[in-house]
């Protein structure tokens, strides 16, 4: 291991940012810097946690007065030590003072950029440093065993300054995370939801697409779960943790345990291979946005590459990026990206750390509940970008099976994670007709087939604004307004009138929504009286 030569002036002194933090970025920064130089930043993704944490690392360095101040930045992927030295240069740091430490290439400097497999075989690494950040916190969890050694060497020094990133904490979950919320607790929030209101990201529009398994998909599933369950029932465990400890049992034990572990990868893959879910992936790509970049996410690498030869017996090209693609072929792929090709396919590879700011539109391929997962990938494509106000993220789902849970997960992680509740979303799928329920609706199931069909052509209505201004807002909030209702939680829908176009060819007729009111002048509405699809349209653009 190089040593790090002492300097006039800390490394971490140089760094000069080529624009001016947001509020809420200054503001994690002071929490984090009150806070004793300990504490987590729960900021949602694409906004900005890396510059909190190099600012963080300045006023530490000044307030400290080192002439060297030794960083140790981990990060969960190799791919994100470039990314993070790259843009360490950009903001003014020596590029000889900038260390990568995995793999063949292990050189400490002032300030090292490290994987966690990498620098858990050399502990020393963060004992001699003044300060650690953790990109990613959560995957140091308590479930996590190999990594709790770090903690463990973090609270031997005092003194030492460490900052836990991460987009999504489960705060409620203290068997997973309790080491965390000890050690390092969130000392600044900033949720989705705000960020949107904030400007600071694209608006997150979710588009549940119920299909059905075919008869024989449908068989095999209900033959999977039923053995799970035999099995969970006889030994009443019912999860992969419990199911585990069997496994070491050995003899019978052991077997059915392998046996509940073999089913329940089976139903996984028959639930990520359906091939209604795969066909209905191909219709959005190929008919509705043959050429816009798509990202898509899956479970399984036989479900991305069956969906690829599907797209290509439609003619369409399509690129795979996963663990084992190589750096040099991921940027070329990158490159292609929207000029040889339009979808863009991944199981878990491009969840954590790509900053792809121009994609528009993701389509996940249900059958993850992972809260931290969905986090993720919903964070690929809400990130800001010159003219991007919408972000489309379609989930297609299998009703009545364990794709189900992805809607709640989802309806939780943008209402803030489960701590704010989005009143706007919660209003735009709520009573297509006054007598429906919440979850009826955004689940688009068991609806009336005219019900169904509006909030089909609502959706119809979002979808086109990618490509024109479909809803105009005419009469802005107030100062007074909007601080009040940013002091009442239950106000979340925004004033108050707009006005809506139907389609993109009929450019000139419009429809006046009063959103507060529930009244719009098309003859749906004047006819029926109910809610019509430039009202639900209107609700879901408003987040």
């Amino acid at each position: 291991m190089s040593s790090v030569a002492a300097t006039e002036v800390s490394a971490i002194s140089y760094l000069k940012f080529p624009f001016s933090l947001k509020k809420d970025q200054v503001d994690a920064v002071e929490s984090w810097f009150n806070n004793g130089f300990r504490g987590t930043i729960l900021y949602s993704t694409g906004t900005g946690k890396t510059e909190i944490a190099f600012e963080c690392a300045k006023r530490v360095a000044n307030t400290i007065n080192n002439s060297a101040f030794n960083i140790v930045l981990l990060v969960p992927r190799i791919i994100l030590i470039e990314q993070n030295i790259k843009r360490l240069v950009l903001y003014g740091i020596p590029r000889d003072k900038i260390g990568a430490y995995f793999g063949e290439r292990k050189k400490v400097r002032e300030i090292t950029v490290a994987t966690y497999q990498s620098i858990i075989r050399n502990l020393d690494i963060i004992r001699k440093s003044n300060m650690v950040i953790f990109d990613e916190i959560h995957l140091v969890s308590d479930s996590a065993k190999v990594f709790r050694n770090l903690f463990d060497v973090v609270v031997e020094d005092h003194k030492k300054a460490v900052l836990g990133l991460t987009a999504t904490l489960d705060e409620a979950n203290l068997k997973k995370y309790n080491t965390i919320l000890t050690l390092l607790p969130p000392v600044k929030r900033y949720y989705i939801r705000t960020a949107v209101r904030d400007k600071r990201l694209a608006k997150p529009i979710v588009i549940p697409v119920q299909v059905k398994l075919t008869e024989l998909e449908q068989k095999e599933y209900e033959t999977c779960s039923s053995k799970i369950k035999k099995i969970s029932n006889r030994f009443k465990k019912y999860d992969a943790e419990s199911m585990t400890v069997l496994l070491r049992k050995g003899g019978f034990v052991s077997g059915m345990a392998k046996a509940w572990f073999l089913n329940v990868r089976k139903r996984k893959l028959l639930l990520s291979c359906s091939e209604n879910k795969l066909l209905t992936a191909v219709n959005l790509i190929t008919k509705k946005f043959p050429n816009e970049k798509i990202m898509v996410f899956s479970e399984t690498i036989d479900s991305i590459n069956k969906l690829k030869d599907r797209l290509e017996q439609y003619g369409t090209e399509s690129r795979i990026i996963d663990s084992k693609t190589s750096s040099s072929k991921r940027q070329k792929i990158f490159d292609q990206w929207g000029k040889e090709f339009y979808p863009l396919l991944s199981v878990h590879t491009l969840e954590i750390g790509f900053d792809i700011p121009h994609v528009r539109i993701e389509i996940i391929l249900a059958t993850t509940s992972n809260m931290n997962q969905v986090v993720q990938r919903i964070g690929r494509v809400i990130r800001k970008h010159e003219g991007k106000e919408l972000a489309l993220i379609y989930v297609i789902y299998i009703s009545d099976t364990k794709d189900d849970d992805i809607l709640q997960v989802i309806k939780k992680v943008i209402t803030d994670s489960g701590n704010e509740y989005n009143e706007g979303m919660k209003e735009a799928v709520r009573d297509v007709e006054k007598e429906q329920d919440y979850s009826r609706v955004y689940n688009n199931i068991k609806l009336k087939p005219t019900e169904n069909k509006r909030l089909e052509k609502a959706y119809g209505i979002i979808e086109s604004s990618l490509i024109e201004p479909m809803i105009v807002e005419l009469v802005k909030p107030t100062e007074s307004e909007v601080d009040e209702k940013a002091n009442n939680q239950q106000n979340r829908m925004e004033r108050k009138l707009f006005r809506v176009r139907s389609s993109l060819k009929e450019k000139n007729k419009y429809y006046d929504v009063d959103i507060e009111k529930k009244t719009c002048t098309c003859a749906d509405f004047n006819f029926r009286g109910n809610k019509c699809k430039h009202i639900v349209a209107t609700e879901l653009y408003l987040f």
